[in-house]
């Protein structure tokens, strides 16, 4: 899970757990997504759209030069009509917007 929040990352990370998955790597950045990517090709990534610096569709566009089957899940509180495109362009598996519904 990657979120530049570090609380929306735990709680994220702890509602996968929840759900029975394993989480192999927290990271904060795009550069980190990229990394923990490239030392643990998960089997999903969920990735945080709007961060500082690198931000998730840098990281989408790394992670897919290593693996273009690569499965990504965006994270996101960007509703924009524009932003929904732009992830659909790059074929990402799904979308989830903030705040989480646990429901």
């Amino acid at each position: 899970m990657i979120d530049d929040d570090k609380n929306t990352t735990k709680v994220f990370s702890d509602i996968l757990e929840l759900m029975g998955l394993d989480i192999v790597g927290q990271g904060y950045s795009g550069d980190e997504a990229v990394s923990l990517y490239q030392n643990h090709r998960p089997n999903v990534a969920f990735i945080d759209i709007v961060m500082p610096q690198k931000n998730g569709f840098y990281a989408i566009e790394k992670i897919r030069e290593c693996d273009p089957n690569a499965k990504v899940v965006a994270v996101t509180a960007d509703f924009t009509l524009e932003t929904q495109q732009r992830l659909e362009a790059m074929n990402i598996s799904a979308i989830i917007y903030k705040p989480f519904n646990q429901n």
